[in-house]
């Protein structure tokens, strides 16, 4: 899993060192949400085309629309695809009742749904960045329905 802004929010916590992400998300998760809402590649990416991304399922079916020119960079990409499934997990985290973020055994970041359903934000947001789908807003829809 890449965090690249891991190192920023540890500076602004005071440089304490870095503790596990599933210690973070037990003791403060309104602060990991925080963290992993920051998705900065991406909002650069959205705003150098006009999109701001506010948080909501709306901007969702915005990013769907942006023409894909990460693609053309095969270093951006996976960072792109990275930030892509952080958003959109920060979405459903803000907006869907019951929502919040969870951790694998291995490390993966998922977001659990009030059914009980883990959802892959991340892969979900590669598969996006490479080929378009699935499409954020749909997996946003199919998880906002249970």
């Amino acid at each position: 899993m890449n965090i690249p802004f891991w190192d920023h929010w540890l500076k602004r916590q005071g440089g304490r060192p870095a503790p596990g992400l599933a210690a973070v998300l037990g003791s403060d998760p309104d602060g990991l949400t925080e963290l992993l809402a920051e998705c900065e590649l991406l909002r650069v990416r959205a705003d150098q085309l006009g999109l701001r991304l506010d948080d909501t399922p709306e901007s969702l079916t915005a990013l769907d629309q942006l023409p894909p020119r990460w693609r053309d960079d095969p270093e951006e990409l996976p960072w792109v695809g990275n930030d892509a499934g952080l958003y959109l997990g920060t979405v459903l985290v803000r907006t869907v009742p019951g929502a919040s973020w969870g951790i694998w055994p291995g490390g993966q970041l998922v977001v659990r749904l009030a059914s009980g359903r883990e959802i892959d934000v991340v892969e979900a947001g590669l598969d996006w960045a490479i080929s378009g789908s699935p499409e954020l807003a749909q997996v946003y829809a199919e998880c906002a329905e249970e």
